[in-house]
């Protein structure tokens, strides 16, 4: 399809879409935007660097809401985005010489998120501290804890949990995403999230907030790459940085009123659906 107003107009359609996924859950956004401008014409060599500069706003736009009610673990963000940003360099680096094109590495991938969609499928979560240690900035101290009623269906939080022991588990999430993100292109916050709930004890409304912040930092280097190097078709890019903010509030709004249960439910089907389409995709590459 050729640049034009139909072409603005599905481009904003799907900035709407991403903006939504990736306040609802945490991520990117790109599993939605990429395959979507790639759709409308947007050629393969220019369709990752458009997607980039709308991973910022639309991060922004739901961390700044998910801080108001205090969900954003800054200690999370302080040791995962440092950890994350170096290994993602040095999953570019080492990108280069993996052999396999990277098909391998993306059904090992797409293996890792089935694994990890059954794992939050079936998990019922401990009770341990539902904002982590602190927020990054406002937001007010969580009160004494007190049992949730049944019928929401949400676990009884306990009293957070602080100390340097949760400092291995963020930046070992923070290096697997960046790692994963170098290699493959992968968006960090599909690692995050699993990982902050899975590995780091947080809340899935926390994880779901903290991996928006680490997923916008995470994001600026990228954005100034591809920029440096011309991949940006930046008709297209402004389109979806305008209609993700709005979508990024509304699924915002839709997490915070949600139940933990449904929550994670719903994540481990958002990986669940990401695993299938990897895996078909790269087994469709290999068997050509």
């Amino acid at each position: 399809m050729d640049a034009g107003p139909l072409r603005d107009l599905l481009t904003a359609c799907a900035g709407v879409f991403t903006g939504a996924l990736s306040g609802a859950f945490g991520v990117g956004g790109a599993v939605i935007s990429t395959p979507a401008i790639r759709a409308l014409g947007v050629p393969a060599s220019l369709a990752v660097g458009t997607t980039l500069p709308s991973i910022l706003p639309s991060a922004v736009a739901g961390a700044l809401r998910y801080r108001r009610e205090g969900l954003i673990d800054g200690q999370a963000v302080l040791l995962t985005v440092p950890v994350g940003l170096v290994a993602a360099v040095a999953g570019a680096v080492v990108s280069e010489v993996v052999p396999g094109e990277g098909h391998l590495l993306m059904l090992l991938t797409s293996v890792l998120l089935a694994v990890t969609s059954i794992r939050m499928a079936r998990h019922e979560p401990a009770p341990s501290g539902s904002h982590g240690s602190e927020p990054v900035v406002g937001g007010a101290e969580p009160g004494p804890m007190v049992p949730v009623p049944a019928e929401t269906g949400d676990p009884a939080p306990a009293a957070p949990h602080h100390g340097r022991g949760r400092a291995p588990a963020f930046a070992a999430v923070g290096a697997a995403a960046g790692l994963l993100s170098g290699l493959l292109g992968v968006g960090g916050g599909i690692v995050m999230v699993p990982g902050f709930t899975q590995v780091a004890g947080l809340s899935i409304k926390s994880a779901i907030a903290t991996s928006l912040v680490c997923v916008a930092a995470l994001a600026i280097p990228g954005t100034v790459t591809h920029a440096v190097l011309g991949n940006i078709d930046w008709r297209a890019a402004a389109f979806l940085t305008l209609t993700v903010i709005p979508g990024s509030r509304l699924g915002v709004a839709a997490t915070l009123r949600a139940s933990e249960r449904a929550l994670r439910t719903s994540v481990a089907g958002l990986l669940g659906v990401v695993a299938v389409v990897y895996a078909g995709g790269e087994l469709a590459s290999l068997l050509r």
